[in-house]
């Protein structure tokens, strides 16, 4: 195992500069998954459980959601909430039963509202209550996506080390290439932050810029 006394921002930084693998790119049709970007964790100040990177994250991710709406491509956004009993969140809600646990954000709950800064269309996008950390375990996504003909998925919200890795992880799994705006994602502290950035670039996406992403999705056109 190598050794460094630099960051995980430091050492995210130098792969930015210096890229070792070429990107996956756009494909032909993508489609746009946020992830978890509920009052849990994005009410700064209510909320223990909440943290912000970026001040402008959620204004940019309105402005992806507008941008694939525009192309008449899937904005899907996630959340999670569970049974008053908690069972379905499993094991995963085991370990802590406090107020502020997992399994205690509830079906209907202010926590598992969406941030209100949010510009969702309830009657187009494509709203999924997850359970674990990915978008995509035991939920109907992959199926809307093979409906769709969706080869390429974009991935916002939070946490990078948590449920936005896990998506994206899956989203390689499933063969779909992997898209991070690196401004659209955040997390509680910054060293799991890059850290994962570092991992999500090296290994299972492209972490790029937000102004790229909307830069691809001005100038899509159809297949």
């Amino acid at each position: 195992m190598e050794t460094s006394d630099k960051s995980a921002r430091q050492l995210f930084e130098e792969v930015k500069r210096n890229p070792t693998r070429k990107r996956f790119g756009f494909g032909r049709k993508p489609a746009l998954i946020n992830v978890d970007l509920q009052k849990a964790y994005t009410a700064v100040g209510e909320f223990v459980t909440a943290y912000e990177t970026d001040p402008r994250q959620l204004e940019y991710v309105n402005q992806l959601a507008a941008a694939f709406r525009a192309k008449g491509l899937p904005v899907v956004w996630t959340y999670v909430a569970y049974m008053d009993s908690g069972e379905d969140c499993g094991v995963w809600g085991t370990r802590t039963n406090t107020p502020d646990s997992l399994q205690n954000v509830k079906v209907g709950s202010r926590r598992s509202e969406f941030d209100d800064r949010l510009q969702i269309d309830r009657k187009r996008d494509i709203i999924v209550n997850k359970r674990m950390a990915s978008a995509f375990h035991e939920t109907n996504l992959q199926s809307v996506f093979t409906f769709h003909g969706i080869d390429t998925v974009v991935v916002t919200g939070g946490s990078t080390s948590g449920c936005v890795r896990a998506t994206v992880v899956d989203a390689l799994s499933r063969s779909y290439r992997t898209i991070v705006p690196q401004e659209c994602v955040a997390d509680k502290h910054e060293s799991p932050h890059f850290a994962n950035l570092y991992d999500i670039a090296l290994k299972y996406g492209d972490v790029i810029p937000v102004q790229e992403a909307l830069a691809f999705l001005n100038s899509y056109q159809k297949a």
